[in-house]
Protein backbone atom coordinates (compact mmCIF):
# COMPACT_ATOMS: atom_id res chain seq x y z
CA UNK A 1 0.00 0.00 0.00
CA UNK A 2 0.85 3.54 -0.78
CA UNK A 3 0.12 6.12 1.44
CA UNK A 4 0.75 9.78 0.46
CA UNK A 5 0.15 12.57 3.40
CA UNK A 6 0.41 16.38 2.90
CA UNK A 7 2.96 16.18 0.28
CA UNK A 8 4.76 19.41 -0.74
CA UNK A 9 7.14 20.16 -3.31
CA UNK A 10 8.74 23.51 -4.12
CA UNK A 11 11.58 23.65 -6.82
CA UNK A 12 14.49 26.29 -5.45
CA UNK A 13 14.42 28.83 -8.36
CA UNK A 14 10.86 27.57 -9.84
CA UNK A 15 6.95 27.45 -8.96
CA UNK A 16 5.39 25.39 -5.77
CA UNK A 17 4.62 21.93 -7.84
CA UNK A 18 2.76 19.98 -5.03
CA UNK A 19 0.86 21.78 -2.58
CA UNK A 20 -0.59 19.20 -0.08
CA UNK A 21 -1.37 16.17 -1.48
CA UNK A 22 -3.07 13.24 -0.05
CA UNK A 23 -3.36 9.57 -1.63
CA UNK A 24 -3.82 6.04 -0.92
CA UNK A 25 -3.07 3.34 -3.61
CA UNK A 26 -4.35 -0.26 -2.19
CA UNK A 27 -2.24 -3.10 -2.91
CA UNK A 28 -3.06 -4.34 -6.26
CA UNK A 29 -4.37 -0.83 -7.97
CA UNK A 30 -3.61 0.75 -11.62
CA UNK A 31 -4.86 4.48 -11.62
CA UNK A 32 -4.07 6.90 -13.85
CA UNK A 33 -2.75 10.72 -13.03
CA UNK A 34 -4.03 12.90 -15.40
CA UNK A 35 -4.57 16.88 -15.85
CA UNK A 36 -2.88 19.95 -17.24
CA UNK A 37 0.66 20.35 -17.74
CA UNK A 38 2.42 21.76 -15.25
CA UNK A 39 -0.41 20.49 -12.73
CA UNK A 40 2.82 18.20 -10.96
CA UNK A 41 1.99 14.81 -12.53
CA UNK A 42 5.44 14.43 -13.21
CA UNK A 43 7.07 15.90 -9.82
CA UNK A 44 4.51 13.66 -7.81
CA UNK A 45 5.54 10.05 -9.40
CA UNK A 46 9.06 11.18 -9.02
CA UNK A 47 8.92 12.20 -5.62
CA UNK A 48 7.69 8.33 -4.68
CA UNK A 49 11.15 6.88 -5.62
CA UNK A 50 12.81 10.26 -4.58
CA UNK A 51 14.15 11.31 -8.12
CA UNK A 52 12.57 14.20 -6.93
CA UNK A 53 13.21 15.20 -3.17
CA UNK A 54 10.03 16.62 -1.62
CA UNK A 55 10.10 19.69 0.34
CA UNK A 56 7.43 18.39 2.83
CA UNK A 57 5.11 15.57 3.62
CA UNK A 58 5.14 11.83 3.39
CA UNK A 59 5.51 8.86 0.93
CA UNK A 60 4.25 5.52 3.09
CA UNK A 61 5.29 2.71 1.05
CA UNK A 62 4.01 -0.41 3.08
CA UNK A 63 4.44 1.59 6.30
CA UNK A 64 7.98 2.77 5.65
CA UNK A 65 8.33 6.71 5.03
CA UNK A 66 10.44 6.74 1.58
CA UNK A 67 11.16 10.49 2.61
CA UNK A 68 13.49 9.70 5.52
CA UNK A 69 15.40 7.05 4.25
CA UNK A 70 19.15 6.73 4.16
CA UNK A 71 21.21 7.03 0.56
CA UNK A 72 21.34 3.01 1.27
CA UNK A 73 17.91 2.09 2.15
CA UNK A 74 16.86 4.54 0.05
CA UNK A 75 18.92 2.06 -3.12
CA UNK A 76 17.48 -0.70 -1.58
CA UNK A 77 13.76 0.06 -1.55
CA UNK A 78 14.39 1.38 -5.32
CA UNK A 79 15.08 -2.16 -6.08
CA UNK A 80 10.60 -2.95 -5.63
CA UNK A 81 9.78 0.17 -7.54
CA UNK A 82 9.84 -0.16 -11.01
CA UNK A 83 10.40 3.18 -13.17
CA UNK A 84 9.11 3.49 -16.85
CA UNK A 85 10.40 6.68 -18.31
CA UNK A 86 8.79 8.79 -20.97
CA UNK A 87 11.88 8.80 -22.86
CA UNK A 88 12.71 4.94 -22.51
CA UNK A 89 15.66 6.25 -21.03
CA UNK A 90 18.10 3.24 -22.89
CA UNK A 91 21.48 3.02 -23.45
CA UNK A 92 21.55 3.33 -26.92
CA UNK A 93 24.76 1.30 -27.67
CA UNK A 94 23.76 -1.66 -25.96
CA UNK A 95 21.76 -4.61 -27.07
CA UNK A 96 17.99 -5.32 -25.70
CA UNK A 97 18.92 -7.94 -23.83
CA UNK A 98 21.79 -5.99 -22.07
CA UNK A 99 19.12 -2.81 -21.95
CA UNK A 100 16.54 -5.49 -20.19
CA UNK A 101 18.96 -7.21 -18.04
CA UNK A 102 20.34 -3.79 -16.39
CA UNK A 103 16.90 -4.47 -14.35
CA UNK A 104 18.81 -6.25 -12.22
CA UNK A 105 21.72 -4.31 -11.61
CA UNK A 106 20.71 -3.88 -8.14
CA UNK A 107 20.89 -7.36 -6.92
CA UNK A 108 24.27 -8.65 -8.76
CA UNK A 109 27.80 -7.81 -7.58
CA UNK A 110 29.99 -4.89 -8.76
CA UNK A 111 31.82 -7.28 -11.09
CA UNK A 112 29.33 -9.05 -12.28
CA UNK A 113 27.28 -5.81 -13.22
CA UNK A 114 30.76 -4.51 -14.76
CA UNK A 115 31.08 -7.07 -16.94
CA UNK A 116 27.70 -7.76 -17.20
CA UNK A 117 27.69 -11.32 -16.39
CA UNK A 118 24.24 -12.21 -15.04
CA UNK A 119 23.13 -15.14 -13.64
CA UNK A 120 20.97 -17.87 -15.83
CA UNK A 121 17.80 -17.38 -13.92
CA UNK A 122 17.79 -13.73 -14.63
CA UNK A 123 18.54 -14.03 -18.71
CA UNK A 124 15.97 -16.95 -18.90
CA UNK A 125 13.54 -14.57 -17.27
CA UNK A 126 14.70 -12.15 -19.87
CA UNK A 127 14.02 -13.80 -22.60
CA UNK A 128 10.66 -14.84 -21.65
CA UNK A 129 9.55 -11.11 -20.37
CA UNK A 130 11.09 -10.14 -24.33
CA UNK A 131 8.53 -13.14 -25.76
CA UNK A 132 5.83 -11.55 -24.16
CA UNK A 133 6.24 -8.36 -24.98
CA UNK A 134 6.76 -9.32 -29.16
CA UNK A 135 10.60 -8.86 -29.12
CA UNK A 136 12.04 -12.28 -28.99
CA UNK A 137 13.48 -11.83 -32.30
CA UNK A 138 15.16 -8.15 -31.17
CA UNK A 139 17.54 -9.66 -28.63
CA UNK A 140 21.05 -8.49 -29.92
CA UNK A 141 19.81 -5.42 -31.85
CA UNK A 142 20.96 -2.26 -30.63
CA UNK A 143 18.51 -0.13 -28.91
CA UNK A 144 19.43 2.65 -31.42
CA UNK A 145 18.16 0.27 -33.93
CA UNK A 146 14.34 0.11 -32.67
CA UNK A 147 11.10 2.07 -33.03
CA UNK A 148 9.55 4.20 -30.75
CA UNK A 149 6.97 1.62 -29.61
CA UNK A 150 9.57 -1.10 -29.48
CA UNK A 151 12.24 1.31 -26.90
CA UNK A 152 9.15 1.22 -24.52
CA UNK A 153 8.85 -2.62 -24.58
CA UNK A 154 12.38 -2.57 -23.53
CA UNK A 155 11.85 -0.21 -21.06
CA UNK A 156 8.54 -1.93 -19.33
CA UNK A 157 10.56 -5.60 -19.78
CA UNK A 158 13.51 -4.03 -17.77
CA UNK A 159 11.69 -2.47 -15.26
CA UNK A 160 9.75 -5.68 -14.92
CA UNK A 161 12.55 -7.31 -14.47
CA UNK A 162 13.66 -5.91 -11.11
CA UNK A 163 10.18 -7.92 -9.69
CA UNK A 164 8.84 -4.31 -8.32
CA UNK A 165 6.20 -4.48 -5.76
CA UNK A 166 5.40 -0.99 -6.95
CA UNK A 167 5.43 0.33 -11.24
CA UNK A 168 5.92 4.38 -11.93
CA UNK A 169 5.31 4.90 -15.74
CA UNK A 170 5.54 8.65 -16.53
CA UNK A 171 3.81 9.83 -19.54
CA UNK A 172 4.51 5.81 -21.25
CA UNK A 173 2.67 7.10 -24.66
CA UNK A 174 3.38 10.52 -25.28
CA UNK A 175 5.79 9.90 -28.16
CA UNK A 176 3.98 7.30 -29.82
CA UNK A 177 1.08 6.96 -32.17
CA UNK A 178 -2.67 6.40 -31.34
CA UNK A 179 -2.22 2.68 -32.45
CA UNK A 180 0.80 1.69 -30.58
CA UNK A 181 -0.08 3.57 -27.48
CA UNK A 182 -2.93 1.97 -27.21
CA UNK A 183 -1.02 -1.41 -27.39
CA UNK A 184 1.58 -0.05 -24.71
CA UNK A 185 -1.45 0.45 -22.47
CA UNK A 186 -3.41 -2.98 -23.12
CA UNK A 187 0.08 -4.56 -22.76
CA UNK A 188 1.38 -2.67 -19.37
CA UNK A 189 -2.14 -3.01 -17.78
CA UNK A 190 -1.81 -7.44 -18.39
CA UNK A 191 1.44 -7.08 -17.25
CA UNK A 192 0.79 -5.36 -13.97
CA UNK A 193 -2.47 -7.72 -13.39
CA UNK A 194 -0.59 -10.90 -14.24
CA UNK A 195 2.00 -10.04 -11.94
CA UNK A 196 -0.07 -8.47 -9.43
CA UNK A 197 1.81 -4.97 -9.66
CA UNK A 198 0.23 -2.06 -7.52
CA UNK A 199 1.38 0.86 -10.28
CA UNK A 200 0.56 4.61 -11.19
CA UNK A 201 0.56 6.02 -14.70
CA UNK A 202 0.82 9.58 -15.33
CA UNK A 203 -0.45 9.89 -18.88
CA UNK A 204 -2.03 12.99 -20.72
CA UNK A 205 -4.51 11.28 -22.97
CA UNK A 206 -8.01 11.45 -21.06
CA UNK A 207 -9.02 8.47 -23.04
CA UNK A 208 -6.51 6.07 -22.28
CA UNK A 209 -6.81 6.35 -18.98
CA UNK A 210 -10.45 5.68 -19.50
CA UNK A 211 -9.97 3.32 -21.24
CA UNK A 212 -6.97 1.39 -19.06
CA UNK A 213 -7.44 1.70 -15.50
CA UNK A 214 -10.74 1.46 -13.23
CA UNK A 215 -9.62 4.90 -11.28
CA UNK A 216 -8.68 8.41 -11.91
CA UNK A 217 -6.80 11.21 -10.40
CA UNK A 218 -6.71 14.35 -11.73
CA UNK A 219 -4.09 17.31 -10.74
CA UNK A 220 -4.73 20.86 -11.10
CA UNK A 221 -1.93 23.51 -9.77
CA UNK A 222 -0.58 20.95 -7.78
CA UNK A 223 -3.52 19.79 -6.05
CA UNK A 224 -5.53 16.65 -6.38
CA UNK A 225 -9.27 18.01 -7.93
CA UNK A 226 -10.07 14.54 -8.62
CA UNK A 227 -10.37 11.08 -7.81
CA UNK A 228 -12.69 8.88 -8.57
CA UNK A 229 -13.72 5.83 -11.04
CA UNK A 230 -12.52 6.60 -14.82
CA UNK A 231 -16.47 6.46 -15.59
CA UNK A 232 -17.08 9.14 -13.72
CA UNK A 233 -14.74 11.39 -15.95
CA UNK A 234 -17.75 13.76 -17.36
CA UNK A 235 -17.97 16.93 -19.28
CA UNK A 236 -18.28 18.80 -15.55
CA UNK A 237 -15.25 16.56 -14.48
CA UNK A 238 -12.65 17.84 -17.02
CA UNK A 239 -13.82 21.51 -16.65
CA UNK A 240 -12.84 20.78 -13.08
CA UNK A 241 -9.63 19.54 -13.78
CA UNK A 242 -9.11 21.27 -17.24
CA UNK A 243 -10.83 24.17 -17.14
CA UNK A 244 -13.64 25.30 -20.18
CA UNK A 245 -14.20 23.46 -23.18
CA UNK A 246 -16.42 22.14 -25.22
CA UNK A 247 -15.98 18.41 -24.28
CA UNK A 248 -17.77 16.71 -26.60
CA UNK A 249 -16.43 17.91 -29.43
CA UNK A 250 -13.26 17.89 -27.97
CA UNK A 251 -13.88 13.76 -27.76
CA UNK A 252 -15.87 13.34 -30.93
CA UNK A 253 -14.83 13.24 -34.24
CA UNK A 254 -16.83 14.04 -37.15
CA UNK A 255 -17.41 9.73 -37.10
CA UNK A 256 -18.67 10.13 -34.05
CA UNK A 257 -15.59 7.95 -32.51
CA UNK A 258 -13.44 9.21 -29.70
CA UNK A 259 -10.39 10.44 -30.25
CA UNK A 260 -7.13 9.80 -28.46
CA UNK A 261 -6.55 13.40 -28.05
CA UNK A 262 -8.34 14.57 -25.88
CA UNK A 263 -6.41 17.12 -24.44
Amino acid sequence: MLEIKSLHKKYPSGPVALRGVDLTVNEGDLISLIGPSGAGKSTLVRCINRLVEPSSGQILLNSTDICKLSSGALRKARKKIGMIFQEYALVERLSVMENVLSGRLGYVSFYASLTRKFPQADISEALRLLDRVGLSDYVDTRADQLSGGQRQRVGICRALLQQPDFLLIDEPTASLDPKTARQIMRLITELVQERNITAIINIHEVTLAEMFSKRVVGLKEGRIVYDESAGGLTNEALTLIYGEEDWESAKTGADGNLREEVV
